[in-house]
């Protein structure tokens, strides 16, 4: 079926890029009281970067009917800048010309975003409740990564093992406190919904 066809009645698309960024906007939306598809807001999830300029060819020009959205890992900017570019968005855009496209960029990620909102404590009691301590505490021990920064050999243990940071993706941010929430994640969601982000 057509991509157009498909979000004709849509008033919203979040694009991301995989699995874990399409589970924590749900879980976000979930706890500040957004009903996604009541909404009229679809997530489409790339399952790869390099896939935006091919989704977005297909979406066609831009629409003033539909909203569009984004979320990244800082490493893939330039891939989303260009494609928003190619796309018909603007030209030498800069991270504050895709913020205002509703396209946010995450500092590394969005496993980083969520340890440092809530804060390696709070990871931890995280990992504790699901039975995961455990296995943080053998990656800490190994050589390559004794003596290095919790967050990041957090941010290693989400990011290895099956499927570990999409099972974890809903689970911190239900663990966070409101007020914590990163602000790509935030301001994604409020661009989303049409709605500014200090009223979420």
């Amino acid at each position: 079926m057509d991509l157009r066809t498909e979000t004709a009645d849509v008033k919203a698309v979040v694009i991301v890029e995989g699995l874990s960024d399409q589970i924590a906007i749900e879980a976000l939306a979930r706890r500040r009281g957004i009903d996604l598809p009541a909404a009229g807001i679809r997530v489409a999830r790339l399952e790869g970067a390099h896939r935006i300029g091919g989704f977005l060819g297909e979406l066609g020009p831009p629409r003033d009917d539909l909203r569009l959205a984004g979320l990244c890992d800082a490493g893939e900017e330039a891939v989303f800048r260009r494609a928003l570019e190619r796309s018909g968005f603007g030209s030498d855009l800069t991270r504050a010309d895709m913020e205002r496209l509703g396209f946010f960029v995450c500092r590394a990620d969005l496993e980083d975003e969520l340890i440092r909102a809530l804060g390696v404590t709070g990871v931890k009691d995280v990992l504790r409740a699901n039975g995961d301590l455990h296995r943080f505490r053998t990656l800490q021990q190994m050589p390559e990564w004794r003596g290095r920064p919790t967050a990041e050999q957090l941010r290693r243990f989400m990011g290895s093992g099956a499927r570990r940071k999409i099972r974890y993706a809903g689970h911190l941010v239900d663990a966070l406190e409101l007020e914590c929430v990163p602000r790509p994640l935030d301001d994604l969601l409020a661009h989303a919904a049409g709605t500014p982000a200090d009223s979420l």
